[in-house]
């Protein structure tokens, strides 16, 4: 009898799986369907805010267009966050993990070169300056693809197992305010999680996507662990002493040693560090001394950037950049002040998270469309705050015709131009790795 109870209780388990399995099946069936059938709208939204767009931490009519479309689904929407944030919360009909879907908003002081019926012809505000204003970095994309997934997955809200936090987020780019009137704003993802962003209610894990050109459309890349760099900004002042140019004898040249000191921070990422660690990039981009041709300057004083994909790694280029800077400069008679700001963190994929998400962004874009080991990226991200927090994976997608994608204009670049045909593949993603990460009981940490 025990046996014939146990048997019948095993059979019931293995039906209730089959009855999971199927009905998750037929989620990632409309999930797809979904796509298919909002990709009109997708496409829409995308021409909309690309036409008309905002830079950081003044999104307005980005941010009411979201919140109004969020608060027509049905979601719990809170506005202002972060200055010009929107979050908006879907609970599912089924208990279960919360997931975090994050978009960014801001656009950049670009001008347009790109000849579309919808091209940007707006200008902005960028630290006082008046300016020409573009989505060259794709932002507008990520806006479109993530109100086209909170459409999808409201619509099976009943059926979903957990919560979803939808995030669009101000100010990746960093503010276009004016230094007097900002007040030291951080980046947007920064202040979102300062304000509790990720805390009512707890994420349990966050996914965000961006655009790459110079990848073919509707191919996903990513890696697990380090993927994208921390950026920091240093700022050097030589001092020497002012002198006529036909006495250099007289002065202390700080031209002379500014330029030592560039020379000598090349050594640093070449000779100093373990280059099979990690990479690392020291790059001085601004220089400003002296008046006219034959006055030696009192000082000189350039900027730069630095960039590098550990945190201990990070901490000692600091200290040797100090160093080099200050010996270079003692050696000559002059001095020299060394100010690092630190910037975003490295953008860093959880390694548990990935491994258990990469068969879904495989499935999503198909044989031969994806790269699970891509490149490490120099250029950094502030979603790597939100990974700070709670674990995260991020990606790319492909927005560039094949035939087009190994010259295509970079991001940032006045000729950045988006496949929309791409589009739709982000939102699949989007959907498929919440559901996904759902159904698996959200067990990724």
């Amino acid at each position: 009898m025990l046996r014939r109870w146990a048997a019948g209780a095993a059979a019931l388990a293995l039906a209730a799986a089959a009855g999971e399995a199927a009905a998750q099946s037929r989620l990632a069936g409309e999930i797809d369907a979904g796509a298919r059938r909002l990709e009109p709208k997708l496409i829409a939204w995308r021409r909309d805010i690309h036409q008309h767009p905002e830079l950081g931490d003044v999104e307005f009519r980005t941010a009411k267009l979201v919140a109004d479309h969020l608060r027509g689904l049905g979601m719990e929407v809170k506005t202002g966050v972060a200055r010009t944030g929107v979050v908006g919360v879907l609970r599912g009909g089924r208990p279960g993990p919360v997931v975090a879907l994050r978009a960014d908003m801001d656009a950049l002081p670009v001008r347009e070169q790109v000849d579309l019926p919808f091209a940007s012809r707006a200008t902005g505000t960028y630290q006082g300056r008046t300016v020409p204003v573009m989505h060259a970095c794709g932002h507008d994309a990520h806006v479109a693809i993530l109100m086209t997934t909170a459409e999808l997955l409201a619509g099976m809200k009943d059926r979903l197992p957990g919560t979803v936090v939808f995030i669009f987020q101000p100010a990746e780019e960093g503010t276009s305010l004016d230094p007097d009137k900002r007040g030291g704003m951080a980046s947007g993802a920064e202040r979102m999680v300062e304000e509790g962003v990720l805390e009512s209610p707890k994420v349990d894990a966050i996914f965000g996507l961006h655009v790459g050109a110079r990848i073919p459309t509707g191919h996903l890349q990513w890696r697990s662990g380090p993927f994208m760099a921390a950026s920091d900004r240093v700022a050097i002042t030589v001092q020497g002493r002012q002198t006529h140019g036909a006495q250099p004898w007289a002065g202390v040249d700080p031209i002379v040693v500014a330029s030592q000191v560039v020379l000598g921070l090349q050594t640093i990422p070449s000779r100093q560090v373990d280059v099979t660690d990690e990479p690392s990039v020291v790059t001085i981009g601004q220089i400003h001394g002296g008046a006219r041709n034959n006055i030696i300057p009192d000082t000189v004083e350039m900027e730069g950037t630095i960039r590098t994909f550990d945190t201990a790694m990070q901490d000692d280029i600091h200290l040797r950049i100090k160093r080099t800077a200050e010996n270079i400069a003692a050696a000559s008679g002059a001095k020299a002040a060394v100010e690092i700001e630190r910037g975003y963190r490295p953008t860093i994929n959880n390694p548990g998270l990935t491994a258990r998400m990469e068969p879904t962004l495989k499935r999503v874009a198909g044989e031969g469309r994806w790269l699970a080991e891509a490149q490490k990226r120099t250029g950094a991200e502030d979603f790597s705050f939100f990974q700070e927090k709670v674990p995260g994976l991020f990606f790319n997608l492909g927005i560039s015709p094949p035939a087009t994608a190994a010259t295509a204009a970079p991001n940032h670049s006045p000729l950045f131009f988006v496949d929309e045909a791409g589009l739709a593949t982000g939102v699949r993603a989007l959907a498929h790795l919440t559901l996904d990460y759902m159904e698996g009981g959200g067990s990724g940490r």
